[in-house]
């Protein structure tokens, strides 16, 4: 006997992951039956999962002004990005 999970993900994510594990030889739902045989074998996520709250921690305003000091440094000597640049990297690395 066997059972059906219904999931609902958004059209992008189901398109680039047929890609994906097509690559891999194998198919999405493969994949999600893997992803849960492996689970019950390391009784958990069979990967790592943690947070990392010190990115949201909010910064003091010498924080902030330290850092605008250093921006300013970078600026002048010439040390920056285009944003445009820096938008296209951040596309190209999370496939937006």
């Amino acid at each position: 006997m066997s059972s059906v999970i219904q999931v609902r993900v958004d059209d992008e994510l189901k398109n680039k992951s047929d890609l994906l594990f097509k690559s891999l030889g194998t198919d999405t739902t493969t994949a999600i039956r893997i992803f849960l045989t492996q689970a019950l074998a390391t009784n958990g996520f069979p990967f790592e999962i943690r947070r990392n709250d010190d990115i949201y921690r909010p910064l003091t305003e010498n924080e902030i002004l330290d850092k605008l000091a250093a921006s300013r440094t970078h600026a002048e000597q010439g040390i920056y990005r285009d944003a445009d640049d820096v938008l296209s990297d951040v596309r190209a690395k999370y496939g937006i």
